[in-house]
């Protein structure tokens, strides 16, 4: 299922159902949640954007220690499910997969779901969707007597019932892994004490998840370099993502501006080589660029790895330059540096927590214009914060950062 007709749906189907779940609580359901004891079996809902499931690392590993890492269990939808998988923070059997390639697998893969989350008996449900309303009917649904997640309240953000015992105010000015881990944190709180939060966050620190890939794995991915470029010298390596999610094609920087970018650090640069990296979805666009640069020491690797092999493909470069999607958070679970590439939101709530991200961000008046209370949708058509962010400012932020690796004992920058 497309991005928009799954917003479509969750908009449309989501809050009659949320409505009717709202109506169904106030009659039916008993408020027994501010004398029941502590959770034994936590399940987080977040169904979409494996890069904001890399933010989550602190609040599952918050989870663990509560309650155990058997006792935890995650429900997404299928297709991000690989990254989750490659953090190895939830058993495998903990996974709940939804099936979301159309409406009606995903009608079905949520009634399996809400089956299999009564049949576990979960004690607790946090929404790591901030204003989803699926995510919210799926919390309610899974059984769970306590359930944590985002509430309205007065503010603009959009309406999903209300379904949580523990109802947390929305708070703009929170970074996005701190606002995780306090979720997890709230349900040390009675449901009445909400939304007065009455804690101070947890300070940032970077991801505690490590990729340590295998010496064949190594292997594996330095020979399919080896082959496209025609050379067994791959090294020097700098990675260009040029694309990003359809979630939010807002985020995307000029793929004119990425071959004018690759074309400078290879004339700077006469040991660099550049991969392209990219879904398979992305494969011939990405070709095409390649093709722009025209350059035997620039190739494309998208469509060409799975995503473990894609962060294998992040442990042999020095410097990844992406726009804000899933790959910037991907590599800060290697010791690649990258440089993101910020417009319609912020790097204050978005960046991956880790000395080796580097955010540019224009800063512009109208900027940042998605966030959770328009539903991350913006009425700009025109990404003017992207645009100001020009390959002069990108090329010496790559070069100070490449420079500055190649400056370090090996071991610090390995």
């Amino acid at each position: 299922m497309n991005v928009a007709r799954m917003r479509l749906v969750d908009r449309w189907l989501g809050v009659p159902v949320c409505f009717a779940l709202t109506i169904f609580r106030k009659v039916f359901s008993r408020r027994r949640a501010a004398s029941a004891p502590s959770p034994g079996r936590i399940l987080f809902v977040k169904l979409a954007e494996q890069g904001s499931t890399v933010l989550a690392q602190a609040a599952i590993q918050r989870a663990t220690d509560k309650v155990g890492r058997a006792n935890v269990y995650f429900l997404l939808f299928g297709e991000n499910r690989p990254i989750l998988d490659l953090l190895d923070v939830i058993p495998q059997e903990n996974i709940v997969a939804i099936d979301a390639r159309g409406l009606f697998r995903v009608v079905w893969g949520a009634l399996r779901a809400i089956r299999q989350m009564w049949r576990l008996r979960i004690d607790a449900a946090i929404d790591l969707e901030f204003f989803a309303r699926s995510s919210a009917a799926l919390c309610f649904l899974s059984g769970a007597r306590l359930r944590v997640g985002y509430h309205a309240f007065g503010s603009e953000a959009s309406y999903r019932g209300d379904l949580m015992t523990h109802r947390l105010s929305f708070n703009p000015y929170l970074h996005t892994t701190q606002a995780f881990s306090l979720m997890v944190q709230a349900l040390d709180s009675p449901p009445e004490s909400f939304p007065q939060f009455n804690v101070r966050p947890e300070p940032l620190s970077s991801a505690a998840g490590r990729l340590m890939p295998s010496d064949a794995e190594v292997t594996e991915v330095r020979h399919q370099l080896q082959d496209l470029l025609g050379s067994s010298q791959i090294d020097p390596l700098i990675l260009l993502n040029a694309n990003a999610s359809d979630l939010i094609p807002l985020r995307r920087w000029a793929s004119a501006r990425y071959v004018e970018l690759a074309r400078r650090l290879l004339q700077q640069y006469s040991a660099v080589r550049i991969a392209f990296t990219g879904a398979p979805s992305e494969a011939a666009a990405t070709e095409e660029l390649v093709r722009q640069v025209n350059s035997p020491r620039c190739v494309s690797m998208a469509g060409k790895t799975t995503l473990r092999q894609l962060l294998v493909l992040c442990t042999l470069a020095e410097v990844l330059v992406s726009n804000d999607s899933g790959p910037a958070h991907f590599a800060t679970l290697t010791d690649l540096d990258v440089v993101v590439l910020f417009g319609p939101e912020t790097p204050a709530l978005f960046a991956a927590p880790s000395p080796r991200t580097h955010p540019l961000w224009a800063g512009l008046a109208c900027s940042p214009c998605i966030n959770a209370f328009n539903n991350r949708v913006s009425a700009c058509m025109d990404n003017a914060c992207m645009q100001a962010i020009t390959v002069e400012q990108v090329f010496d932020s790559v070069c100070r950062t490449y420079e500055a690796r190649l400056a370090m004992p090996r071991q610090e920058a390995a």
